[in-house]
């Protein structure tokens, strides 16, 4: 990135190009709360968790200066975390290893869109 140009071929913090805006006091609070809510829940409210905090971290990215946006909602991801725990039990782990990170970012992919005006 000497050259100025991001890795998506713009040129980061231009028109057209690629950026985040989000602030360290924002990336804290989320991730507090996010923590708090996984904490207080016994794990149970990590799929809210995660909802939420892919929420704020993708309305704060810019591609090609087009804003991303997330649908994504704990209640969605929560049956998808319950069967993949289970695969993981009855897999002694396996599973949560070297599948469930791929499966958690193919659902954060599959809901995330280019914001419309």
């Amino acid at each position: 990135m000497a050259d100025g140009k991001n890795n998506f071929g713009g040129t980061a913090g231009q028109k057209g190009g690629s950026s985040f805006d989000g602030s360290v006091l924002g990336n804290f609070g989320t991730n507090f709360v996010a923590g708090f809510l996984t904490l207080i829940t016994l794990g149970i409210g990590y799929p809210w968790a995660i909802a939420y905090r892919q929420k704020w971290l993708l309305s704060h990215t810019i591609i090609e200066g087009k804003r991303l946006t997330f649908d994504g909602t704990g209640a969605q991801l929560f049956g998808n975390y319950i069967k993949w725990w289970l695969l993981s039990i009855v897999t002694l782990s396996i599973y949560a290893i070297f599948f469930m990170p791929v499966r958690m970012q193919q659902w954060v992919v599959k809901h995330t869109f280019f914001e419309q005006h």
